[in-house]
């Protein structure tokens, strides 16, 4: 086991299944590459068709907070799918997975996006915030998503929307490490 100051299990490293970049091997990270490898063994996406680990970097009220979005699917290079990973309630992902979807790239919109805690998923529209599928089965296969392309709405948010889902995303995503007092863990900054 890797003795680095964390608040997650690290057992090593593994090599990233899309990329094969070296990665710490964590439990959320052994989800990650879970649904890497069912989107791809299992719904037919190529490997080249996922964009892993982007993020959005935002700044308000002195708070800075770097957004993780797990895996951005495209076809044809246009992006259809957001998926992003979270422990626990898929309910408090949804907001948060929007936000990230609706503005992640400026020309459009991501139309789908794809919440998960790794055993459960929510396939969601990414304008309406509609729950279009739930479980593990609802997460769609690349056919289904070239079969409903014609009907997807990938025009981007109104550019006055842009600043309010970056606030989502900043309210949503700031981590406060041990809620606000100074961090147990040695040479961890101070929350």
């Amino acid at each position: 086991m890797t003795d680095l100051p964390s608040h997650h299990m690290i057992y090593g490293s593994l090599a990233d299944f899309v990329t094969g970049e070296p990665l710490l091997d964590t439990d959320d990270e052994r989800y990650r590459q879970k649904l890497a490898r069912l989107l791809v063994e299992e719904r037919g996406f190529a490997k080249s068709e996922l964009t892993m680990r982007r993020k959005i970097e935002t700044l308000f009220a002195r708070q800075f907070v770097a957004s993780k979005i797990d895996i951005v699917v495209s076809i044809a290079g246009q992006r259809v799918m957001l998926v992003r990973y979270g422990p626990g309630s898929l309910v408090t992902r949804e907001r948060p997975a929007l936000a990230a979807a609706r503005i992640l790239e400026e020309s459009q919109l991501i139309p789908l996006t794809l919440v998960s805690n790794g055993e459960d998923a929510e396939l969601l529209d990414s304008r309406t915030g509609k729950v279009l599928g739930a479980g593990l089965a609802a997460i769609p296969s690349r056919e289904a998503i070239v079969a409903l392309l014609p009907a997807l709405d990938f025009s981007p948010v109104a550019q006055e929307r842009r600043e309010p889902e970056l606030r989502i995303l900043n309210a949503f995503d700031g981590e406060a490490c041990c809620a606000g007092g100074p961090c147990a863990l040695p040479g961890a900054k101070e929350g």
